[in-house]
């Protein structure tokens, strides 16, 4: 008897939970398994593109400079840098192919120094072949793309919030968070390409080196990561879209017409 009584207590319990969220989910409380199960596909996309867009502002290799080979040494200077930090490489001519007329590819082995810009901590230019950078561009750059990811932050929080609670209303703010990250990391790497050109066309000293230039996976890291982040905002912000507009445009068939 007291089983039973266990039982039928149990069984009430979960219809009056059952009952509770159906009028949640009515009342626009609560979001529906379909809304939900869009949102998480949508929420694994936007993960794929945050973690690439970390992984470039995080990483060093977004654009490499290459010395012109010199018949007379059997080492070549090369260079990648990013939005932090620059490394300077001494390569083996043996090394590097045949066919290339310049230092590189920075991949591979060599006797490296890696140092952080002066201008985020002294204030300083940096040297880089004798060039001098310009620090105002490359701290706007290094600006932007932090203020991008803090942006992403505050969008995968909404829609956490979103999936958690169930605050619907978050969804559009969330959208809004991604589609403006990814075109603050867009901004800032086309920031970054006027800061290479800068110290490429910059005044040099005779003695400094001829140098050509390429950008790297880093680089293509963060286009891939803004892109991303714009296709996900779109398609939150499509999901918070009141559902009317597209019954209305593409009916089901058990409320068509005869």
């Amino acid at each position: 008897m007291m089983w039973s009584n266990f039982f039928m207590q149990e069984e009430d319990r979960r219809r009056a939970a059952a009952g509770r969220r159906r009028a949640q989910v009515q009342q626009g409380v609560l979001l529906t398994p379909e809304q939900e199960g869009k949102i998480k596909l949508v929420l694994l996309l936007v993960t794929v593109g945050a973690t690439m867009a970390v992984l470039a502002v995080g990483t060093e290799f977004w654009v490499e400079l290459n010395a012109y080979k010199a018949n007379s040494s059997a080492v070549c200077e090369a260079a990648h840098l990013g939005l932090w930090k620059v490394c300077t490489k001494r390569l083996w001519l043996a090394d590097v192919p045949a066919g290339r007329e310049t230092c590189g590819p920075a991949e591979l082995p060599g006797e490296a120094n890696c140092t952080y810009f002066k201008f985020f901590t002294t204030g300083e230019n940096a040297r880089i072949f004798q060039r001098t950078t310009k620090k105002e561009v490359n701290i706007a750059a290094a600006v932007i793309a932090v203020l991008g990811l803090a942006v992403m932050a505050l969008g995968c929080l909404c829609i956490i919030m979103v999936l958690s609670k169930g605050a619907e209303f978050l969804l559009r703010v969330g959208a809004v968070c991604f589609v403006l990250s990814g075109l603050l990391l867009l901004v800032s790497l086309e920031v970054f390409r006027h800061a290479v050109r800068a110290l490429l066309q910059g005044p040099e000293p005779a003695s400094a080196p001829r140098l050509a230039y390429e950008y790297s996976w880093s680089l293509g890291c963060g286009a891939g990561a803004g892109l991303i982040l714009l296709l996900g905002g779109g398609c939150f912000l499509l999901l918070s879209l009141p559902s009317w507009p597209w019954e209305s445009l593409c009916p089901k068939r058990g409320h068509r017409a005869a």
